[in-house]
This record gives structure tokens, sequence and C-alpha cells, in this order.
């Protein structure tokens, strides 16, 4: 299992840089498009749709969706304050906030919306809409004037979610003793969750210090460990879902990992929470 896990991170990293870099935004859009209709079909599981037909027509519907709203829009990587771009990342932060009163309730939050097909539907696209914006909108950042600055933004979210991650991992085997979210994943800790958002702490404060940022170091420390929190919480409500859906990953797509949900269930509550901070809160544009 450990071979395929590090053979799939040799592929997988050097095809997301490329993906960052070399694509330009409307291509990065379509394929961050994609990587949505994926995670859409394995959100099927959650929402108890068995039959092969179903998930596909709910991946093909939710890049219909997609699509519809990034081509009706003007040149969508002009500003931020587009109507359907504003609206989807505040809603993220709504959602992310309802999301960790789920998760610390549960199991007795289940109630709520385990017979509820429509819920947990929404919960989905509440997930996976904001998102693809959050990853669209930071990909186009000041595209006009540098065409790489929005992916260095991006590969930033991406190795601070990382890099919590690797932190949470390397303290809570070390030092673990006290269970985080014991019904929802038992085996993380909180002496492991504060080592993760000190590793992303230390991510921020070294970054803000060395790069060139037009973005306060004070600013960026709290985007960043908003971010690491939110990480954290999207990788419990995904793992909350999984255990009420009865299974272990969403997927099999990648070998060793499991699905894409599954790689990606940090980021798709860090990457809207940490543009939403930086971009609406801030006012960083």
């Amino acid at each position: 299992m450990l071979k395929y896990r590090l053979i799939s991170a040799f592929i997988m990293i050097p095809v997301v840089i490329a993906a960052l870099f070399l694509l330009p935004p409307v291509g990065f859009a379509i394929t961050t498009l994609l990587v949505c209709m994926l995670a859409a079909w394995e959100w099927g599981q959650f929402c108890g749709f068995a039959a092969r037909a179903q998930r596909v027509w709910l991946a093909v519907l939710c890049g219909l969706l997609l699509a519809v709203m990034l081509f009706t829009l003007p040149e969508y990587h002009q500003t931020v304050r587009l109507p359907i771009i504003e609206f989807s990342l505040w809603a993220s932060l709504g959602w992310w906030i309802a999301a960790l009163l789920l998760v610390l309730s549960y199991p007795g939050s289940a109630s709520l919306w385990r017979n509820s097909k429509a819920l947990r539907l929404l919960f989905g696209l509440l997930t996976i809409v904001p998102f693809f914006w959050g990853m669209v909108t930071l990909r186009a950042w000041h595209y006009d004037t540098n065409h790489y600055s929005g992916a260095v933004w991006l590969l930033y979210v991406m190795f601070l979610v990382w890099g919590a991650d690797s932190g949470a991992y390397i303290f809570g085997k070390r030092f673990g003793k006290h269970k985080l979210a014991p019904n929802v994943s038992p085996g993380k800790t909180w002496q492991g969750f504060f080592g993760g958002l000190f590793t992303a702490a230390v991510i921020s404060a070294l970054y803000g210090a060395f790069a060139d940022l037009a973005v306060a170091p004070s600013v960026l420390f709290v985007c960043s460990v908003a971010a690491a929190l939110a990480s954290v919480l999207g990788d419990l409500t995904e793992s909350m879902f999984k255990r009420e859906a009865g299974i272990k990953d969403s997927g099999n797509l990648i070998p060793g990992h499991g699905g894409i949900l599954d790689r990606i269930d940090s980021l798709t509550a860090a990457v809207p929470v940490f543009a939403c901070l930086l971009l609406l809160v801030f006012g960083t544009v």
C-alpha cells in the first residue's frame, strides 16, 4: 500500500504544479471543473445513490451547473466582487460554520440529515461549488499584471494544508493522547490538532517574512491559521459522511489514496475560506 501511495504522490504533485503554472485561467477552470465532477460522483455515495447511473447524472449536473455559472460571467478574473463568486465564497464560510456544529454534535446531528437526500445534496453543493470558485478566483488573481501570482497563492494554500496535515500527523504520533473527535475520526488527537496549527503558523510567518507580498503579514497569518482550521474541519466532515454511509474511502480512483474527495477534503474547506477572508473580509484585491 505504501508503494502505491508513494508512486501516486510522485505522479500527482508534478501534475498539480504543471496545471497551476502552465494552464491559462480558462484551462485551469475547466480542469478544476472536471475534478469537481469526480467529487460530485463520489458524493453520491453520501446521498445514498447506490446506482451508477444516479451518480453519473449527479456528476454531469454538477458539471453543467459550474459550466453555466462560469460561461455566463464576463471576464471573471477581473474582480472577486462578481455576485456569483462573492455569494459562493460567503456561502462557504456559513456552511463550514454549520459543518463544525454538525461534527461537534455527531452522531446526534445525523438525525437531522440522515433521512434527507435533499439536505445531503445541499451539503455537497455547498462543499463543491465554493471550492471551485475559490480555486478559480485565486488562480486568476492579478492575472492581468502577473500570470503566475495566482498560481503562487494557490500553491501556498496547498503547501499550507499539506504542511499542517503533516505536522498534525507527526505531533499526534509523538504526543497524541486525547481524542479530538472520537465519534467521527478516532485517530485524530488534540495534540496533533495543535501541532498542525503550529506548523501552519510557522509556514505563514516564514512566507510573510521572506516572500515579496502585497499583503500584511498579520493578514496572511490570520487567513492561514483560519485555512488550517478549516482544513481539519473539511477532513472531519468527510469522515462523518463516510462513517454515516458505511464506507472507508470515497472511491478507489487513486491507488493507495482512495478517491478524489479523500485527497481534496481538506482543500474543499481551506481554499474557499482562505479566498473569502483574503479577498472579501480583508479586501485584498
